[in-house]
């Protein structure tokens, strides 16, 4: 089983992020969301895509393992100077797995 949250504080609540495993399709997050699926044992690889930027990591999964890991968008160091210029700003992205 593999649980995905988009609860950090650190993220920066703006656009989708669209999760993958095993280049099948997995869920859409908004912030505040969270999406749990039966994922077999095994090596695997997800992905997290916000329409700009990808963040790819392989993880392996044991038999009855639930996986738990956290995705947000984050700022980098010129995002706010750009937003305030242009209207927008570059966003990255971070994956990673949490404790359960």
């Amino acid at each position: 089983m593999v649980t995905v949250t988009r609860t950090s504080h650190k993220d920066i609540q703006h656009r989708q992020i669209i999760l993958s495993i095993d280049g099948q399709p997995f869920a859409t997050l908004m912030f505040g969301q969270s999406a749990t699926r039966p994922v077999p044992p095994g090596h695997h690889t997800l992905k997290a895509y916000n329409t700009l930027v990808w963040k790819t990591l392989e993880f392996d999964l044991a038999e009855g393992e639930h996986a738990h890991f956290s995705v947000m968008n984050i700022p980098g160091k010129w995002t706010y100077p750009l937003v305030a210029l242009l209207g927008v700003g570059p966003m990255y992205v971070r994956l990673e797995r949490t404790p359960a």
